[in-house]
């Protein structure tokens, strides 16, 4: 046999063996297609991405705005102007107890010048603030008025018990005036008083005359 021959017969039976396969075996090409097929055709869908979850923050406290606008000023007492003595007297409150040196202003104004005009009475108080503050007697209110021979209301250093009775009421309030300095007395500098029934001879500088008692420094 020739080479050529050789070669045609090779060639024959490669084409029978092939025609056999793709008789016997049809589903391998068909699998193997329509794996193809699919793998081409049909898009195979990607996971989808979930979005990150941001925390949010808690939310915080506001701040309470500062106020800075300044107080308004207190207004005290002291700051009041009266248009008579008359009018500051009458607008002071009873205290709820009169004690301490309070009480031996009040009781000093009424055994001394109760009678007299309120012009008088803030006089008298006058002069016992003038004492606490002359050096020459005791530096308290109630230390002027219990000093030995000073007033002659005053027995043993003990100041007589006074009833609540108008007069007092009165001179509660000139005491509360005077030392809280709300009205001028026209006595302002004068550290003695005698009445004027009597001419003790005192060689000191008259100060002023009120009512029935003359005033001195």
């Amino acid at each position: 046999m020739s080479f050529f021959q050789r070669a045609a017969t090779l060639a024959a039976m490669s084409l029978g063996i092939a025609g056999l396969i793709g008789v016997s075996t049809p589903g391998f090409a068909f699998e193997l297609d329509r794996a193809i097929n699919a793998s081409t055709l049909i898009p195979v869908p990607l996971p989808t991405q979930i979005p990150a979850v941001v925390p949010q923050s808690a939310p915080q406290p506001s701040t309470p705005a500062i106020d800075t606008e300044e107080p308004a000023p207190v207004v005290t007492t002291d700051d009041v102007e009266y248009a008579s003595l008359d009018a500051a007297v009458a607008d002071q409150d009873a205290p709820a107890s009169v004690d301490g040196d309070l009480r031996c202003m009040a009781s000093a104004i009424y055994f001394e010048s109760k009678s007299e005009p309120l012009t008088g009475q803030l006089a008298v108080a006058e002069v016992i603030l003038n004492r606490t503050k002359s050096g020459r007697f005791p530096k308290s209110v109630c230390s002027v008025v219990t000093q030995r021979g000073q007033f002659s209301f005053v027995r043993g250093g003990h100041i007589p018990t006074i009833a609540n009775n108008k007069q007092f009421r009165t001179a509660v309030a000139v005491a509360q005036v005077a030392m809280a300095d709300h009205w001028d007395s026209p006595a302002a500098n004068a550290l003695y008083f005698h009445a004027r029934r009597v001419a003790p001879g005192w060689r000191m500088s008259k100060v002023a005359s009120i009512g029935n008692h003359v005033f001195y420094r």
